[in-house]
This record gives structure tokens, sequence and C-alpha cells, in this order.
């Protein structure tokens, strides 16, 4: 196995390439404006590290967010072209669960990342591989009384530190693909079936068309 992940889904653009043992190679830049301009790149230099060509990939798994429209699509969009390209399965993880992995908490927690507005996109797992409720998207005001004192990681519980109490400093902030990688490599091993490709966006994309535009067509 030769996996090849990638997400766009937070401001973290990060690549990273799995031999089903190990991480062989990984970027991550952290850069919400330029997830187009910074992926095929980081990619390249992935494959370049690990002394690797694209066509020995096997496998891509691409995180499906929840994250913001724009952003999200970008690695979905790059995902699916090398899977045609290379005719090779693409499988989806959720973003959150690569951030729980990479935290290696053993006990119940929170992960929560910036949704911009003034709001997060967060789940509950009972560890760093089991995930407990379906991610959603809320203000964290609204959370207070949920999450006070459980531990927590992410962005969106540095964010908001005053809401999770419980924030796990010394957990990563941002998303990692080479905890994506190996988790995915972790459940395929295990025989289970990765979800398909398809975005969590949890909400409308922030550019929408006015509600009295009118449309003008040609005479």
């Amino acid at each position: 196995m030769l996996l090849l992940a990638l997400d766009t889904a937070t401001p973290a653009v990060t690549v990273a390439l799995h031999d089903g043992a190990r991480v062989l190679a990984e970027s991550r830049q952290v850069d919400a404006r330029r997830h187009g301009e910074l992926l095929l790149p980081a990619v390249d230099r992935v494959l370049a590290e690990a002394g690797q060509k694209l066509d020995a990939v096997s496998d891509v798994v691409v995180g499906v967010g929840p994250g913001p429209y724009t952003g999200l699509r970008v690695g979905l969009v790059t995902a699916a072209t090398f899977g045609a390209v290379l005719g090779v399965p693409v499988h989806g993880l959720c973003t959150l669960d690569g951030l729980a992995y990479a935290s290696g908490l053993t006990e119940p927690f929170v992960v929560a990342t910036d949704a911009r507005r003034k709001e997060v996109y967060w789940a509950r797992y009972g560890d760093a591989r089991t995930r407990l409720t379906e991610p959603a998207v809320d203000r964290p005001a609204d959370l207070a009384d949920q999450v006070a004192g459980v531990p927590a990681v992410g962005a969106g519980a540095v964010l908001y530190d005053t809401v999770f109490t419980g924030l796990r400093r010394e957990a990563p902030e941002h998303q990692s693909a080479g905890a994506l990688a190996a988790l995915a490599a972790e459940k395929l091993a295990a025989g289970e079936e990765l979800p398909p490709p398809q975005p969590l966006y949890l909400r409308r994309p922030d550019a929408q068309v006015p509600a009295n535009y009118k449309v003008v067509t040609p005479r």
C-alpha cells in the first residue's frame, strides 16, 4: 500500500504519504487563503522527499470536512482527479477524526475547529479513534455547558478557550495529513470500509446570490 493523504478543510494545507506502516513524508502549511496555490506543490514535495512517483500511489484519502466551502473543495477535487488519473480508490475521512487521532487521547474529549462567523465545527470522542457524535456547527457560547472542563483539542478550542476550558494545549492545533493517513491505513488494514469522499459542509457557502437578483437574458 502507498497511501496519499491530503486535507484542505481547515487553514492547514497538509499532504502525507503512508506505506501502510508509517508516514514516509508529510507537509503542512497554515494559510487559509492559498489552498489551491499550495496543495499541488506540497504533493510534489512529499513524493520527492519519500523518493516515490505519483503512479506508485495505490489509494488516496481526503479530509471531507466539515470546513468552509472554498477550501474544502480544493482538496476534494484534487483527490478525485488523482483517483481518476491513477485509477485508484479515493476514500474520505472526517477532518475532525484526523485531529482526534493525532491527539492520542484515551479519555472522552471534544475536537473543535474554527468555522468562522464566530462558530466552531465540533464533535465528541470516546478516545482518539472513536467518534461518538456527528460533526456539528455551533456558536461556542451555546456549547458552554456541554464542554466546560471537558478535554478539548483543535484551533476552535484554542480560539475560544474561555468556553473550551479543558483545552489541551499540548495537542495538535491544526490538521495533519500524516495522522489522517495513519488512521485510514489502520482502518483499511482492519477491513473497514471508509466513507466516500463527499463533503461535509454543514451550512451554505459564504457567497450567495442576493434574494432580489434578476437574471438578464439576451433577446
